[in-house]
């Protein structure tokens, strides 16, 4: 084996503990959210504390990926498809370790949830919990299967979640309103809709990266919706 096969042989062992960490990553990450969300709807104050030192090891392996990815870049010089890995994962795993901190306060929210009067179940609530663990299952699944499908969904089920924690916030101010008792409480769920909105906003992200990954280009901030009217529009005046 000579010198450039030998790095090469390198390279591809870096790249493969690199998708490594992040599938390690990333499972603990959707444990915490699972979990904190669990402990949100079950008004459990004791988990807190284990899911903020899950947490810890997200951060951890946050900044070797950033190493690692930093290494790779400057020693192989990777192009293409290699290039387009290299970076979907650095960002992907910025985007988990983002998500494990929105983890860590509902979690804490939990904790204080606790000791407030409690309020009529809320089924939106549910439903956003639901849907946001979906979605970020589903974009890590379309991340390690490099499908570009599934990712495309996640990204159009955003909307629902965003539409889901407004009715939330409506419903919750009017609980605030009727009885200030249940303020405390009202308050810490619409911090708890917020986190869940980020979560699902940070799985839409990783998704979008999934379709640079796969096809090499970008559909972040509407730039697919943009070229399909342009291209209608072409094929209109055509």
């Amino acid at each position: 084996m000579n010198m450039e096969q030998k790095s090469r042989r390198h390279f591809h062992d870096e790249l493969d503990t690199l998708q490594k960490r992040l599938m390690e990553m990333a499972g603990i990450v959707e444990q915490i959210v699972a979990r904190s969300a669990r402990a949100v709807l079950q008004r459990d104050p004791t988990v807190a504390a284990e899911i903020m030192k899950q947490d810890d090891r997200v951060d951890e392996l946050e900044v070797e990926i950033d190493e690692r990815v930093m290494e790779l870049l400057a020693l192989h010089q990777p192009m293409a498809s290699d290039l387009r890995q290299i970076i979907a994962t650095n960002k992907a795993a910025n985007d988990l370790e983002r998500v494990g901190d929105h983890a860590v306060n509902m979690a804490k929210a939990a904790r204080r949830l606790a000791d407030t009067s409690p309020l009529p179940e809320l089924r939106e609530l549910g439903e956003m919990v639901e849907i946001t663990k979906e979605m970020l299952a589903d974009a890590l699944a379309a991340y390690v299967t490099r499908n570009a499908g599934t990712a495309r969904m996640v990204c159009l089920t955003d909307d629902k979640v965003d539409n889901l924690r407004r009715s939330l916030f409506r419903i919750l101010v009017t609980h605030m309103l009727e009885d200030p008792k249940r303020i405390g409480g009202a308050l810490e769920l619409l911090l708890v809709s917020q986190n869940l909105e980020r979560i699902a906003d940070l799985s839409t992200n990783i998704s979008e990266d999934v379709v640079f990954l796969v096809e090499g280009r970008t559909i972040k901030h509407g730039a697919e919706v943009r070229q399909n009217l342009e291209r209608d529009e072409d094929d209109a005046l055509a």
